[in-house]
């Protein structure tokens, strides 16, 4: 083949992306070609001209994030990186899209493919991510670069398109990133005017980039993203020296570009083309290659990132060595950071509690233990959905994140729940050392689950600190009362729910939740002041349920618990042992971890023999038949709850110690 001019070699490399897509969706009938297709030259631009990046190392620290927030056009991520030379993504990889175990799975999962940095699929939280990613990068230049040596310095470039921009998460996130100014976030919009039910006049007729630009980003629009190639080269090099504000760049594309019969329809969103099609395209687009078959000289031109890259890398070893040589202590510190190695000795600062000490509620044991821990974790870094002063979220020892205050930990995420759990695991995903947490009311869980339910799908350590947990919040009512959250949360999977007693167990709660870096957790804190227990464990709460009393011999009955009702079963166990009963009390502050535990542990806690239990909790009882059998029972909430003081609200539902003492016996016989 003779040499390609230079603009036959652009238009060989952006044909290899859109026929990489065309031939793995053909092969597996199953998957979205037209995004791919479409948005190959703004990809291509984007990874050619001003992505950092190294192929052989997915993972080294200071390249450009990228994410692809319309992640049903996943083809065009996994070509982009087989063309890149990234060795998790081969041409079999390709062939194998969609299959079981591929590399290549139906949307991009960080956790099966190097070189993916966040899971995405579900419209719009990718594009959150990109918040979360961009202000991990921003957090940590405005703590280790210094005047004379920048250390960090990466761009978060996100491709998002119509269905992002509908999803409201997508608003949330964008708005605080505006207010932010996170000038190193570049988002591009392919805006093809097509979703799957047709032309998005049907449902999508605002002006986004006013949107946008109403948000505080700085918006371009490349009107032909089809073919001028250097108009989204000058846009993205105009967005990158905007420093104060994330860039917008709307690129007007043509969805399945190259097919003559089903480009600019829904009909090449989410479906094959077919043979006769893919043939038509091939000769439209004068493709005279074999299926999978990439030329060489595009093969030769794309793979130059590889050399690039480890330039690139090579070049930023030079700056950290230089760093280490001016800042020893701050090298120090930023090396365990991105090794993500907790500092030894950090549980140290854990408080512990005894049952002299003070009554007060699980939200404020967290507040103390949050504030005795962030010393000792500089990772530490969050904040709360606007409730601040009733969730006890504040660092005392740091300011806030704004603009030109990246180095503080304090986030203001202000009343964007959704937005908030989905920036949180860009954070995480930054793969950093960050710890990301963030609150609010454990009853708006529901309004963030889809982000939750990512962190626990990406493996995002994400710490949820949700408080207010139960009918005991009171007085504001049924709609902020929860009672089938925590049952709800506890059915996804590689989530940890976690629901302490009393002080103590909090500690164990976070002493779990920094060490799990692999897994979110979750916990859910009272409102109301609740007694320091005898017998309470931090270690107790790594284990998910311990004996809090009444550990000798085989007992007449289990009294089973979580968090603010442990203490009426230990009551309740005191005056049943008065009249003669062996009655032990098991707090289960996470069941996650319990069921962990090997059989011998779960045996010595709950022995099979013993059918007699009685489970307390102020929320749905859907999940305990597993742990109170079919002879126990249960005190429960199932309906919604009521508008009244807490303390009249628990009394109503049957939370008093006369209670539990009352069906423990009906339960003994």
């Amino acid at each position: 083949m003779a040499v390609a001019t230079q603009q036959s070699l652009d238009e060989l490399c952006i044909n290899s992306i859109r026929f990489l897509a065309i031939d793995a969706v053909e092969k597996a009938k199953s998957g979205h070609p037209g995004l791919p297709m479409g948005a190959a030259p703004m990809a291509y631009v984007l990874w050619d001209r001003f992505m950092r990046f190294n192929p052989k190392n997915p993972y080294w620290f200071n390249r450009d994030r990228f994410v692809l927030s319309a992640g049903h056009g996943s083809m065009l991520q996994y070509a982009l990186l087989h063309l890149a030379g990234y060795d998790s993504v081969t041409l079999d990889d390709i062939k194998q899209f969609r299959q079981l175990d591929s590399k290549t799975p139906g949307h991009p999962e960080n956790f099966m493919t190097p070189g993916v940095e966040v899971t995405t699929g579900p419209l719009g939280q990718g594009i959150c991510n990109g918040v979360g990613l961009a202000m991990a990068e921003a957090h940590l230049a405005g703590k280790f670069n210094k005047p004379d040596a920048t250390l960090v310095d990466h761009y978060t470039y996100v491709i998002l398109g119509d269905g992002c921009n509908m999803e409201g998460i997508s608003g949330e996130a964008c708005s605080l990133a505006g207010h932010l100014g996170l000038g190193k976030l570049i988002a591009l919009y392919d805006d093809n005017h097509i979703s799957i039910d047709g032309s998005t006049d049907v449902s999508f007729t605002e002006d986004v980039s006013k949107r946008f630009e109403a948000y505080g980003w700085h918006v371009l629009h490349v009107a032909d993203g089809n073919s001028d190639l250097d108009g989204i080269a000058k846009a993205i090099e105009e967005a990158k020296k905007v420093t104060d504000k994330p860039s917008f760049i709307k690129v007007t594309t043509t969805i399945g570009y190259g097919s003559p019969n089903k480009a600019n329809t829904a009909g090449v969103h989410g479906a094959a083309l077919g043979g006769d099609e893919i043939k038509l395209t091939r000769e439209n687009l004068g493709w005279n290659y074999e299926p999978f078959e990439v030329p060489q000289d595009a093969l030769n031109h794309w793979r130059k990132a590889v050399e690039r890259g480890a330039q690139l890398e090579d070049e930023w070893n030079q700056v950290l060595a230089q760093y280490r040589t001016k800042y020893a202590g701050e090298a120090a510190e930023f090396e365990r950071f991105i090794s993500n190695k907790l500092p030894e000795g950090w549980e140290k600062s854990l408080p512990v509690y005894t049952p002299e000490d003070k009554a007060i509620a699980t939200r404020q044991t967290s507040e103390k233990t949050l504030n005795a821990i962030a010393p000792a974790l500089p990772e530490l870094i969050g904040g709360s959905a606007d409730l601040t002063h009733s969730n006890l979220t504040y660092i005392k020892v740091s300011g806030d994140f704004q603009k030109g205050a990246y180095e503080n930990r304090n986030l203001r995420f202000g009343v964007r729940e959704h937005g908030m759990g989905a920036i949180c695991n860009g954070i995480a995903l930054h793969n950093s050392g960050l710890i990301p947490y963030c609150a609010t009311f454990l009853v708006f869980a529901d309004y963030m689950r889809a982000a939750i339910r990512l962190s626990a799908l990406s493996q995002a350590g994400v710490i949820y600190v949700m408080t207010h947990d139960s009918i005991a919040l009171g007085e504001d009512g049924p709609t902020h009362q929860p009672i089938e959250t925590i049952a709800s949360l506890r059915a996804i999977p590689n989530l940890l729910v976690m629901r302490p007693a009393d002080g103590n167990e909090t500690s164990g709660a976070y002493k779990v939740a920094v060490e799990e870096r692999k897994r979110p957790t979750l916990m859910a804190l009272s409102r109301q002041a609740l007694p320091q227990l005898d017998g309470s464990s931090i270690e107790g709460v790594s284990k998910g349920a311990y004996i809090l009393s009444g550990g000798e011999g085989t007992p007449d009955l289990i009294l089973l618990a979580t968090g603010s009702e442990v203490q009426l079963c230990v009551k309740a166990a005191e005056q049943l042992r008065a009249e003669g009963k062996n009655v032990r009390v098991v707090s289960m502050p996470c069941w996650e971890l319990f069921d962990e535990q090997d059989a011998a542990y779960r045996e010595s806690v709950l022995p099979k023999a013993v059918t007699k239990r009685l489970a307390v909790e102020a929320a749905s009882s859907f999940g305990w038949c597993r742990y109170i059998g079919s002879e126990g029972d249960m005190i429960s909430v199932e309906r919604f709850g009521v508008s009244a003081p807490g303390n009249v609200a628990l009394e109503k539902f049957g939370y008093t110690v006369d209670n539990v003492v009352t069906r423990a016996k009906a339960l003994l016989g």
